[in-house]
């Protein structure tokens, strides 16, 4: 196995994987609608179609991703007043509030996770991953609903 680390990345992805869903459920929340609030949180009021872009998914999951927040109050959506075709979505007060939480636990997730791993290699695994090619169009996937 040794000579084929993507077996490696996949099992050991796979646990890690695992523990995030369950951090994440600690909260109410699906990967997908964790991520979705993430990148609100980071990225300010954002175009529904930037969603849909910066997740690597289809538009329809996005919806539904979305109803689910807008439903819960954790997200907001609203037209564009320059352009009535175009959503506007932005995190809500209560969302804001529950990524700041989230972000604690997944990051006590990560801790655990990293723990034998010295603060370099750290460095060299967060600048490696995002080359990684995960997906035929290299994007990132989120599988929605999970």
């Amino acid at each position: 196995m040794e000579e084929l680390p993507v077996l490696t990345l996949a099992f050991q992805g796979h646990s890690a994987g695992v523990r995030v869903r369950k951090a994440m459920a600690e909260h109410g929340l699906k990967p997908g609608h964790g991520h979705v609030l993430m990148v609100l949180q980071d990225e300010g009021a954002v175009g529904q179609h930037f969603l849909t872009e910066t997740l690597g998914v289809d538009k329809s999951v996005i919806v539904a991703l979305l109803n689910d927040l807008e439903r819960d109050g954790l997200a907001e959506r609203r037209r564009d007043p320059a352009d009535r075709r175009r959503h506007i979505v932005e995190i809500s007060p209560r969302g804001s509030t529950l990524v700041t939480e989230l972000h604690r636990t997944v990051e006590a997730v990560q801790a655990d996770l990293f723990r034998d791993l010295t603060p370099a290699e750290i460095a060299t695994l967060k600048s490696v991953l995002p080359r990684l090619r995960t997906t035929p169009d290299a994007g990132t996937p989120c599988d929605g609903q999970d």
